[in-house]
């Protein structure tokens, strides 16, 4: 199975982003006449792969090499870059040139960023005295399809630049992605926005229209009705959450990563001890797209149910004569044999994380904490965490999770528990509890908490949740419905004006406007008491919502956002763009350097 998704049932023609950036690359190579060693920056390697196959590139020359400090090794004389825009990887390019030109090497090169150059890595070329030697160039890939209702914007730092760097570039990267959307999709005619992010990428977008209008008389109806843009800050509960979905599992311990998991190949059942294997993980498997999004516990009774099937089937034809056409249908489902093996498999190795009493003592506590509960209880746990010398990112998901609903820890805890950390693993931990203070994950408690009143009025804590016919979002946590999702699900139901007063209540100014052929305004009013601008499109097919978060997104909230458009009655189609795909723990991770 391929690592690239299929997008033919995607709900938007997500194929022509893919095939428009496939073709922008192909002609960079082309542009390099020849054979060519192809040097990628190893994070846009690991993006490519959605996006183009390597035998392709090795039909037009390319040799490919990743960069690192290490001179590049390779007898071409054409050396082409392919780098995000980062002073880092600047400098690096330029000691390699440096290096082939001690060593008296003649080579030709080129550089193209992705997805825009910038002033101050073209100033570096010449600082370092290499410009001359070099063609510059652009390679505008903005967003990446993830699978048919995904897209990326590959930005996995966003949170941390704009809230502890001060660095708002990646909001303009955002809008950009968002308005190139537009020339082939329309302008989006509704905008809902909650966040100071969010309502700068608002802001942006508008700006770019005034700028580089999208002319609406040569498109027919926006096909996309609807953004939502919500800040991860909004809600940062979630994420740090332990996530109950088989996607959201298999993400918080494998770590998914380009649409594939990476791990010992003895785990998928082959005699290579000690070899890796790459899994991919998408829609185009059948099975994964029936089961990616149940709660964990389902997914073993589905499996457990479709190898008896299977063997029922086997023991049928093996026992009595079957007609030519059901032959036939039995073949058809051996042909689904190497996906259930395939996710039997990896359902058993998940079992060995989820049955650890460690886990499950893990889950009481994060669901003691949403509840609002027993603080001191939570507080001692945590603190005995720190004193077993558990993992610091799991400590950290639990304390970030105790601060955030509790609108900070009481001075001498907050105090305390610092000293400890530092104490337990290390002062060179200390930049990360700085960052964390400053994004406001973990602070001293200087107001009360609104939280009980926002999981109240949002109905955030589901009792008796059934998992396994679910009837809420909450089945994705088993119990804990997911703040931003129930502010998505409002936002296409009924708008934010009834909910206005927990809205405020929430990290962010929010904003709500129409564009298009309209006047802008900022009025909660324009939107309301209307929501017929969320119906159904003039050809009959549903109104389209796109959900982006900005910070990232879970795979748990993925899967809530599909089991909101998979309901009866639901009148929207919904697509998700996120900076990246995260969880608890690669969320912390961006914070500091050396979180393990």
């Amino acid at each position: 199975m391929a690592q690239i998704p299929n997008l033919d049932n995607a709900p938007l023609n997500l194929n022509s982003i893919r095939d428009q950036s496939q073709k922008d690359l192909l002609n960079i190579l082309k542009n390099v006449r020849g054979k060519k060693c192809l040097v990628l920056d190893p994070k846009l390697s690991g993006s490519l792969a959605l996006l183009i196959q390597t035998s392709l590139l090795k039909e037009y020359g390319a040799e490919l090499r990743h960069l690192s400090a290490e001179p590049v090794q390779t007898d071409c004389t054409k050396v082409l870059y392919l780098v995000r825009s980062q002073l880092n990887l600047v400098k690096l390019i330029c000691s390699h040139i440096q290096h082939d030109i001690s060593k008296g090497l003649q080579r030709e090169y080129a550089v193209y960023f992705v997805p825009r150059r910038t002033v101050v890595c073209e100033k570096i070329f010449e600082e370092e005295k290499v410009h001359q030697l070099l063609t510059i160039g652009d390679f505008p890939l903005y967003m990446i399809p993830l699978d048919e209702d995904a897209l990326s914007f590959e930005l996995d730092f966003a949170l941390r630049e704009c809230h502890v760097d001060g660095d708002t570039s990646s909001l303009w990267h955002i809008a950009k992605a968002i308005h190139k959307l537009e020339f082939s999709f329309g302008v989006i005619p509704n905008v809902r926005a909650k966040g100071k992010a969010s309502t700068k990428v608002a802001d942006i977008l508008n700006r770019m229209q005034g700028e580089e209008p999208v002319n609406l008389s040569d498109m027919g109806a926006p096909e996309i009705d609807t953004l939502i843009l919500l800040d991860r800050e909004v809600d940062m509960i979630t994420p740090m959450c332990s996530q109950l979905t088989y996607e959201g599992l298999l993400d918080e311990f494998l770590h998914v990563n380009n649409g594939a998991v990476e791990l010992d190949a003895s785990i998928m059942g082959a005699q290579q001890e000690g070899k890796k294997m790459k899994v991919p993980l998408n829609s185009s498997d059948k099975l994964f797209k029936e089961i990616r999004d149940l709660n964990f516990e389902v997914v073993v009774q589905v499996l457990r149910q479709k190898a008896t099937s299977m063997k029922q089937d086997y023991n049928e034809m093996t026992t009595t004569t079957q007609s030519v056409s059901e032959l036939k249908d039995f073949v058809k489902k051996l042909n689904s044999l190497p996906e259930m093996t395939r996710h039997i498999n990896l359902a058993q190795h998940l079992s060995t994380f989820t049955s650890k009493p460690s886990f499950l003592g893990r889950l009481d506590i994060e669901h003691t904490i949403i509840d609002g509960q027993s603080y001191d209880i939570c507080f001692d746990y945590i603190e005995e965490m720190i004193h077993k010398q558990e993992p610091i990112v799991a400590v950290l998901r639990l304390l970030v999770l105790l601060s955030v609903t509790n609108s900070g820890l009481p001075k001498k805890n907050f105090d305390y528990i610092r000293r400890e950390i530092l104490h337990s693993y290390g002062f060179e931990h200390m930049p990360t509890l700085y960052n964390l203070e400053k994004v406001g994950l973990l602070k001293k408690q200087e107001s009360k908490t609104y939280w009980p009143t926002i999981k109240r009025s949002l109905q955030l804590v589901v009792d008796d949740t059934d998992t396994a016919n679910p009837n809420d979002i909450a089945y994705v946590f088993s119990g804990y419905a997911p703040l931003s999702i129930r502010l998505v699900q409002h936002a296409v139901r009924s708008g934010w004006r009834p909910i206005e007063e927990i809205v405020k209540l929430l990290p962010g100014p929010h904003s709500e406007f129409k564009r298009g052929g309209y006047s802008r305004t900022s009025s909660l009013d324009m939107l309301q008491g209307n929501p017929g601008n969320l119906d159904r499109v003039g050809d009959g097919r549903r109104s389209l919502v796109l959900v982006v978060f900005i910070g990232g997104v879970t795979f748990a909230e993925i899967a809530a956002l599909r089991f909101l458009a998979a309901q009866e009655g639901m009148a929207y189609d919904l697509i998700v763009g996120t900076t990246k795909i995260v969880n608890g723990s690669t969320l912390l991770n961006t914070f500091t350097d050396n979180l393990t």
